[in-house]
């Protein structure tokens, strides 16, 4: 059975008393801390991640309700032929590629935000999304292949993301040198890619234009397989690895003074970060500002960045895209990428996080 050891309460940076239990499971060796902060906001996230998955089944041309939507989903054979294609072919992997991919970039955004301590910090930002996208656009304009996308985006990612820190390396990182590096960068992928749409044919082109707008339109079931995996995989692995956050946030020294192994730890979490990165930009392309400012308000509501946090930041990143795409498709007469929908959301709020951030600073 599982053992609970309450811990004393104790005073956060804020003044205000917090307390985090001890979870303890002797069969497998396994002992973690939970803020209940954490828990509740982890209960109140995954009923935003159901509410808008069971939304998403519901709405569109074809009216449904939630018992003609439980009859498709279970192949019932008074189920109409429509009402079971629409649903089981069209909504549901949609709606499961919204919550999957908005979970892999809002945790990759948290576990690049932990690693340089920087909030300004995420992969659309500092051009981990725009090194994905250059070699993304590539594979379509030049090999028509989508089976390479996934190969050709996590490469672009993963190399772009080591290029940054290379370049950002100084005897250690400087956040604020990193955004800098990553800004420019992302500028020169960004050419790159605009350079390689108006090079080709426009009909090699198209779909590579509109895979650039952040699309989840047309998703089908190897979209969700394709970032259901990367998920399955690289998110247990970072929350794994957040444990060494707490002592790189000390300083290299301090960090190999406890026995963290400095250099192993923050080359992992900088790959499963540009891997999460990778796979939802592969499954719909680059989708702005939701590893910005997810992990943002996960750390709001649940303090600072652990690992029930990283995954609080993944089930908030899939409701909030789950959100904007029901937006993307029914706020307006016409529907939209969901991309357009988290930029103006997510423009305004990086211009302010920007403010305050250099505010702080004086």
């Amino acid at each position: 059975m599982p053992e609970l050891l309450p811990r004393p309460h104790t005073r956060g940076a804020t003044g205000s008393r917090s307390q985090r239990v001890t979870v303890r499971l002797p069969a497998v060796a396994l002992s973690t801390r939970i803020s209940p902060r954490t828990v509740g906001a982890g209960i109140v996230a995954f009923a935003l991640v159901m509410a808008t998955t069971v939304a998403a089944l519901l709405l569109g041309e074809v009216e449904l309700g939630p018992g003609g939507a439980l009859s498709a989903l279970a192949g019932a054979e008074e189920t109409p032929e429509a009402e079971a294609f629409v649903v089981r072919a069209l909504r549901l992997p949609r709606a499961l590629a919204a919550v999957l991919v908005g979970g892999a970039l809002a945790a990759s955004g948290a576990i690049f935000q932990g690693l340089v301590r920087n909030p300004l910090v995420a992969p659309d930002v500092i051009g981990v999304n725009a090194g994905a996208g250059v070699l993304a656009v590539l594979t379509i304009v030049t090999a028509q292949a989508v089976v390479w996308l996934p190969v050709a985006a996590l490469a672009g990612a993963v190399g772009t993301a080591f290029a940054i820190y290379g370049l950002t390396w100084r005897r250690g990182i400087s956040g604020h040198r990193l955004v800098l590096v990553g800004i420019g960068v992302n500028a020169a992928l960004t050419a790159l890619t605009t350079l390689l749409i108006v090079r080709f044919p426009v009909e090699r082109v198209s779909s590579a234009v509109r895979w650039q707008t952040g699309t989840l339109h047309g998703t089908g079931w190897d979209e969700v397989a394709l970032v259901g995996v990367g998920v399955a995989v690289l998110l247990p692995l970072g929350v794994w690895l957040t444990r060494q956050l707490g002592a790189l946030e000390l300083g290299d020294d301090a960090a190999r003074a406890l026995g963290a192994r400095v250099e192993p730890a923050r080359a992992g979490l900088l790959g499963v970060g540009a891997g999460l990165a990778a796979v939802a930009v592969a499954a719909s392309g680059p989708i702005g500002f939701v590893a910005l400012a997810t992990p943002h308000l996960a750390r709001w509501l649940a303090g600072p960045l652990t690992r029930g946090v990283l995954v609080l930041s993944a089930l908030l990143g899939g409701g909030l895209v789950g959100l904007s795409d029901l937006a993307a498709q029914h706020a307006l007469p016409t529907s939209l990428p969901v991309g357009v929908v988290t930029a103006a959301a997510g423009a305004p709020y990086f211009l302010l996080l920007l403010y305050r951030t250099n505010r702080a600073a004086l």
